[in-house]
């Protein structure tokens, strides 16, 4: 099956300089995440209430690399995939409340090891589909020993109930081959709001109960 897939997706030549084009991702999610440990390790230790959730990370698989650049009518190159494509390596940082992410999103702006590229706020815009994120792209130099090249991180940053519609709204679409039914795109758009309200109001329980120990501390 291996030989296949290199054969009909990647030329074996192309599938090489891909492997080795990877490892300077790897280096780059590296980079990134022992910021962002550092960052959840703070909050743990210092502030009353970690707002990070939990952190995942991953580099895309040479099948989806080359999926996604047949997607966009692009040739099916380790060089097309560099220069195209953005979300080889991501990041997803899950976080308590929506407030949350503007603030983790302003200091991960602030890190000099980072230069962000670009960046989309879904949270306040959502996709006509329903879907909340926030995305950064970063660019991350790797050094001298790679030259002082530089590789694009994609960091995206929600809620679980955001992450978990998400995941399912991802799996629908997958099983209907992107031509969701009328009826479903509807009730996953419907949830979606809803899921929106409920963060908005977790988050207002949150500040009353933070309101209702302060007072009692004075």
């Amino acid at each position: 099956m291996e030989k296949n897939y290199l054969t009909t997706r990647f030329e074996v030549e192309e599938f090489e300089k891909l492997k080795r084009g990877l490892i300077k991702y790897d280096c780059a999610l590296a980079v990134v995440m022992t910021q962002l440990s550092n960052l959840n390790t703070y909050y743990s230790a210092f502030e009353p209430v970690n707002p990070i959730e939990h952190i995942k990370h991953r580099i895309k698989s040479p099948e989806s690399i080359a999926g996604k650049l047949k997607k966009k009518g692009l040739p099916i190159t380790a060089e097309a995939a560099e220069e195209n494509l953005s979300d080889i390596a991501g990041i997803r940082i899950i976080c308590a409340y929506a407030k949350n992410i503007y603030e983790i999103v302003d200091i991960i702006k602030n890190q000099p090891d980072f230069t962000l590229i670009s960046e989309k706020d879904y949270l306040q815009n959502p996709k006509p589909s329903g879907y909340r994120s926030y995305h950064m792209i970063l660019e991350v130099n790797l050094g001298k020993l790679f030259g002082d090249q530089s590789c694009r991180v994609e960091i995206q940053l929600r809620t679980s109930a955001m992450d978990f519609w998400a995941t399912l709204e991802h799996k629908v679409r997958y099983k209907y081959g992107g031509d969701m039914p009328e009826h479903l795109s509807n009730e996953l758009q419907n949830c979606a709001e809803q899921i929106h309200v409920l963060d908005e109001r977790m988050y207002l329980i949150h500040e009353l109960v933070d309101m209702i120990n302060e007072d009692k501390i004075e």
